[in-house]
């Protein structure tokens, strides 16, 4: 095998494209900032227990796993950096009240986790812990509608749902996790006669409010529906109510719902969101809440957050132009040099033009050059 050829779903990142990722990846955590939220930067390995505790054991099959070499314990390379902001806010701040803190950085998984992605996500996320009421979920939503708009992004759908609600369908039911799982995934891929068979021996009720799931995704008439074919359901009529109001934060929005959508069920404990825009296969942002997240560190603290993924993103954002440089040529001049300098320093990009290479085209675009006139370096305009 060739040298250069790299393992199937990673990919070098070229110029333009790195270029694009970059400047949005400054403009998330500008965004973020913004908003109160603390930049922390988790390691890319930890000991396997840690990365895979509690909520993180569904991510047992992403993970890559290796030995440490001076402990003789085993690492996981990190799949998602959720599970180390709850270990950083639970043991390493362990502050009272509200905590904002933001993440960026890439994550490495052991199989794609939709068609033709990529194992090397750049994942941005931002999570606020310490308030258990509703305002936190819609602050982490507010700011993850601010990104994808500060991002360039526009015509977007807002879909919600409730994980309590399929939760409580099947409180009482006795299963093993393998069946949880199966009825987990015929809820999300809509598969009724999967279902069916699945839950052929649950409760009455139970069954037939997990069949009338499949239907309940639409505009917020749905919630209406929800409301009649889940009437005896407890708790349910309080979290369809909760959904409304939720909704109703975002009146500029277009905002749908479904029920039947627990994908991360084991670890969203409430309302769960999810942001699709035009172009993309997959929700480009998914998050909510998830209290229980920080519980194995033992602090089981009320949070709130989202992540997205922004080499996902940057396939989905219009292109931006290049950016507007100088070129100059290349001398050992000393006055040439100063000017560089000068014009580098007030933030100008300059490009010295190296002998021999003048038509050569890069990566920027130079609409200027450095000319030397009337006996001092000047910039002109191309």
């Amino acid at each position: 095998m060739s040298a250069w050829v790299l393992p199937d779903h990673i990919a070098d990142v070229l110029p333009s494209e790195a270029r694009h990722i970059e400047e949005l990846r400054r403009g998330l955590l500008d965004t973020a900032r913004s908003y109160g939220y603390e930049l922390v930067m988790p390691p890319l390995l930890e000991y396997l227990e840690s990365l895979l505790t509690g909520t993180g054991e569904a991510l047992n099959l992403q993970t890559f796993k290796l030995v440490d070499q001076i402990s003789g314990r085993s690492l996981g390379l990190r799949a998602d950096m959720t599970q180390q902001v709850a270990r950083i806010d639970a043991h390493l701040l362990n502050r009272e009240g509200v905590t904002r803190l933001c993440y960026c950085g890439p994550v490495l998984h052991a199989a794609p986790d939709r068609p033709r992605a990529t194992r090397e996500p750049l994942q941005f996320g931002a999570e606020i812990y310490g308030h258990a009421g509703p305002e936190a979920d819609v602050e982490a939503l507010s700011l993850a509608l601010a990104c994808v708009q500060g991002a360039g992004l526009a015509g977007f759908t807002v879909d919600l749902g409730d994980v309590r609600i399929a939760r409580s369908l099947m409180a009482g039911v006795m299963l093993d996790a393998s069946i949880l799982q199966k009825v987990h995934a015929a809820l999300a891929a809509k598969d009724a006669t999967e279902l069916a068979g699945l839950t052929k021996n649950f409760p009455q009720a139970s069954r037939e409010g997990l069949l009338a799931l499949l239907q309940l995704y639409g505009d917020v008439s749905v919630l209406d529906e929800a409301e009649k074919l889940l009437a005896g359901i407890p708790g349910a009529q309080h979290v369809l109510q909760h959904l409304k109001w939720f909704a109703a934060q975002f009146p500029q929005a277009n905002v749908t719902f479904d029920l039947a959508d627990v994908r991360g069920y084991s670890y969203y404990s409430g309302t769960r969101f999810a942001v699709y825009v035009p172009g993309a296969s997959d929700a480009l942002v998914r998050g909510g809440r998830y209290d229980e997240v920080g519980a194995v560190f033992g602090r089981n603290r009320p949070a709130a957050g989202f992540s997205l993924d922004i080499k996902q993103l940057v396939s989905v954002v219009p292109s931006r132009p290049l950016r507007a440089a100088i070129r100059a040529p290349w001398g050992s001049d000393t006055q040439l040099s100063s000017a560089i300098a000068q014009l580098r320093a007030q933030g100008e990009t300059v490009v010295c033009v190296l002998p021999g290479h003048e038509s050569e085209v890069d990566e920027f675009d130079c609409d200027r050059v450095l000319v030397h006139s009337a006996g001092q370096w000047v910039v002109q305009a191309i």
